[in-house]
Formats: structure tokens, C-alpha cells, sequence
């Protein structure tokens, strides 16, 4: 009656990993994944060579360097998934000490490449940027703390998490990065609501947000300037957002034809932040909601699968990373139809991006892993486990 209620599957002694890792993992997640990274192919050999013309390098320079990126991250993914939760865990962990080493030493050694946010190290042959690696190790923590906080006697994981979130929080401010501290503190906020939470105490952090948001807004000029630019009842044709939101139109709902559009020569981000806006200029309205079709699958399935779990780390963990990778997506496309202030974000596996491509291929193979369908085992012997 469990496995015809949780949809489990009996384990095979002695079966081999590979079938074993195939018969379990979440295939349509697997197969969208791949659609999303050849819709970035796509694109990205519409929206990159202009910007190789401007920087003397090959037409396909870029095209070449997300292909490389997007197959590593996809490896990465394929790897992440085969692992057990527990190993997951120790991964999340370990990466989240080294990215958050990382985060706190960009004031003296990172680099803002001329964008106004010391956001990145400079590798010479590219560059690395810490808080897309610390997205998922954070989740992993944060899950782990919030899950332990449950257990009989337990320590207060609750109060440790909001700790960390905070200390991430201040180290993303710094430099500044207002949309992924808005990303974590997001996703440790559904995680915490998942977990039990109080709903007053959310909403006490809401208005704490909105506080610090205040702040930030008198204290940063580069904070200021994209709230200003958003709120403005008129759009400067001559910004991104001008540029992004007249492509928009121009696409209609078929585009205006493969590699006819035009905002990928006045865009300097069109290969990354406001890729949506040339997939609408060239393809139309058609391609848009495919790809957001592709985020919502991915997002819906993993959340479904999550809830025949049984084990707290495995739910929250879970449901965090499906949070946090349908939530970046929803923000880079709120940004270019001028929904959302500019946050400077990728659209996770279409966008370039080195970091932000294996980032995301780590944070969707942990999800795979911890929506792979298991023994759950009876109530009776989870309950029994937690109280010794």
C-alpha cells in the first residue's frame, strides 16, 4: 500500500548504477534541461556576434564558449544526479564554504569589469563569479539546519539558518548584488514557510526587506538608478530597457525572422540579461512562452515529486532549489518586459555565461538527485528513527 501511495520503487539488490540512476531520475526534468540549453545555442549564435564584432574576436567566439560552458554543465548535471542525498549534502556544504571564502574576499581582490559591482575574479581567460556557486550550497545548509531543527532534542537550526542568510545577505549588499540577496532571501523564506514556520515572523522579515530595500535605495547610486529607471512613467529609448522593451514589440507573436532583429546591435547584455528580449524579436511571442513553458514543467514536476518525499533535508532542500531556479528565471524575464527593476540576471541555461551555466547545471543535478524516486519506507520506521 506505500509504494501504491507514494509511487516508490522497489530496490534491486546488486543493480548496477547506471540503470539503477536512469530507472529513478526525473527524465522529462533531464530532457527540458537539454531543450533549454539548445534554445541558449540558438540564440546565442543570433545575439553574440555582434558583441564579438565590437570586441575584434571571431564571429563565434561566444557560441563556441557556451557550448564548452553548457557541456560541462551538463556533465555536471548527469554527476550531481547520480549521487545519494547524502552525498549531495556533504557537496552543498563544502561548496558553500568555499564560494561564501570567496564572496568575503572580493572587496580586496574582485574585479566589476566596468558594471559598477565587484561581483567577479578575473581568471585572465575569463572570469568566476562566487555567489552563482553559493546559490545551491546555501540551500543545502540552510535545508539541513531548518530540517535538524525538527529532531527530538535538536539544536536551534532555525535561528543558525537565519544567521547564515543574513550573513550572506550583507556580503551580497557589498557588492552590491541586490537581486541574488532578493533570490536567497527568497528561498530560504520558502524553505522556512515549508518547514513550519510562523507566518507573522515572515511577514516580519518582509517588512525587515522592505526596510533594508529603503536603505539601500538612499545609500547606493547604483541601487538608486535602477529603481528610478523603473519607476519612470517614461522609457529612455537610448537604455536596455528601452532597447529590450521596443524589440519586444517589434517581435509580435511570430518575430520578425531569424537573424533579422536588431536589438542585439544596441544591447551590450543581449547575450546574457536580456537574452528573452531577442528570442521575442526574432521568434515571437511563440518562442517565449515555450521557454516559460520549459521553467514551469521543470519546476511543477520537481514539486510534485518532492511531495511523496518523507524525509524533511530531501523536501526542503528540494524545494528550495526548484524555488530558486523558477524564481531567477521569472525575474530576467519580469526585467526585460519591465515588470521588475534591471538586476543584471541570467536565464539559467539559455543566457552565456561560464559561472551561471554550471552553477545552474550543479543546482538542477542536485534536484534531480533528491527528486529520484525511492524507497520511502513505512511511517512507523521514520517516526521511530527520529525519536532515537
Amino acid at each position: 500500500m506505500t509504494e501504491m501511495v507514494y509511487g516508490t520503487l522497489p530496490q534491486r539488490d546488486g543493480e548496477p548504477i547506471l540503470p539503477r540512476w536512469w530507472r529513478t531520475v526525473d527524465k522529462t526534468t533531464m530532457i527540458c534541461v537539454f531543450i533549454l540549453f539548445g534554445i541558449g545555442l540558438l540564440l546565442g549564435l543570433a545575439a553574440s556576434p555582434p558583441l564579438a564584432e565590437r570586441n575584434d574576436l571571431d564571429a563565434f567566439f561566444y557560441v563556441r564558449r557556451q557550448a564548452l560552458f553548457g557541456a560541462l554543465a551538463l556533465v555536471a548535471m548527469v554527476l550531481t544526479s547520480m549521487m545519494s542525498p547524502r552525498l549531495v549534502r556533504r557537496l552543498g556544504v563544502i561548496g558553500f564554504l568555499v564560494a561564501l571564502v570567496a564572496m568575503a574576499l572580493l572587496p580586496f581582490f574582485g574585479t566589476d569589469f566596468g558594471k559598477g559591482a565587484v561581483r567577479w575574479y578575473s581568471l585572465g581567460f575569463g572570469s568566476f563569479q562566487p555567489s552563482e556557486f553559493l546559490k545551491p550550497g546555501f540551500i543545502i545548509v540552510a535545508a539541513w539546519l531548518l530540517a535538524a531543527s525538527q529532531e527530538i532534542n535538536a539544536p536551534p537550526g532555525r535561528g543558525y539558518s537565519l544567521a547564515i542568510t543574513m550573513v550572506v545577505v550583507g556580503l551580497l549588499a557589498i557588492q552590491p548584488d541586490f537581486g541574488q540577496a532578493v533570490l536567497i532571501l527568497f528561498a530560504w523564506g520558502v524553505m522556512y514557510f515549508v518547514s513550519g514556520a510562523s507566518i507573522s515572523l515572515l511577514l516580519g522579515l518582509a517588512g525587515g526587506t522592505l526596510v533594508l530595500g529603503t536603505v539601500a535605495y538612499r545609500t547606493s547610486e547604483h541601487f538608486a538608478k535602477r529603481i528610478d529607471g523603473y519607476l519612470s512613467g517614461e522609457i529612455d529609448p537610448r537604455t536596455q530597457l528601452g532597447y529590450a522593451t521596443n524589440a519586444i514589440r517589434e517581435g509580435g507573436f511570430f518575430g520578425v525572422g531569424v537573424g533579422e532583429g536588431q536589438v542585439k546591435w544596441s544591447l551590450p547584455d543581449a547575450h546574457t540579461d536580456f537574452i528573452i528580449a531577442v528570442a521575442a524579436e526574432e521568434y515571437g511571442l511563440v518562442l517565449v512562452l515555450f521557454i516559460i513553458a520549459l521553467f514551469v514543467i521543470i519546476t511543477v514536476r520537481s514539486l510534485m515529486r518532492l511531495m511523496r518525499e518523507r524525509d524533511p533535508f530531501i523536501r526542503l532542500a528540494g524545494t528550495g532549489l526548484a524555488c530558486i531556479f523558477a524564481i531567477q528565471a521569472l525575474i530576467n524575464t519580469g526585467v526585460a518586459v519591465r515588470l521588475l527593476p534591471a538586476k543584471g540576471m541570467t536565464l539559467p541555461f539559455v543566457s552565456y555565461g561560464g559561472s551561471s551555466l554550471i552553477a545552474g547545471g550543479i543546482t538542477v543535478g542536485m534536484l534531480l538527485a533528491f527528486t529520484r524516486s525511492r524507497p520511502q519506507g513505512e511511517i512507523g520506521d521514520i517516526l521511530l528513527r527520529r525519536r532515537y
